[in-house]
């Protein structure tokens, strides 16, 4: 039985996340034109790569593996304020 309501927290969650993405895509596309398309590709690209090892992350149970998530987590948020910065 718990597993069933896990998954249903999991996509509740997932919904929100495709919300905030939603909002994120009107509020840029309201902000006009953008200088540089492929910083934000990338930017978006790595964002999208953060989340999807964000959530792993919270599913990892072996160390080896979270230690893994971890660095891979570290590099990305380096290359995202790389970015930014």
């Amino acid at each position: 039985m718990g597993d069933s309501g896990e998954g249903l927290i999991d996509n509740e969650g997932r919904i929100q996340e495709r919300m905030e993405e939603l909002q994120h895509n009107r509020e840029r596309a309201r902000k006009g034109t953008v200088e540089n398309p492929e910083k934000v590709r990338q930017l978006e690209s790595l964002q999208l790569a953060r989340k999807e090892i964000t959530r792993a992350l919270e599913h990892a149970t072996h160390p080896a593996r979270r230690a893994q998530l971890t660095a891979a987590l570290e590099d990305l948020d380096k290359r995202i304020a790389g970015l930014n910065g």
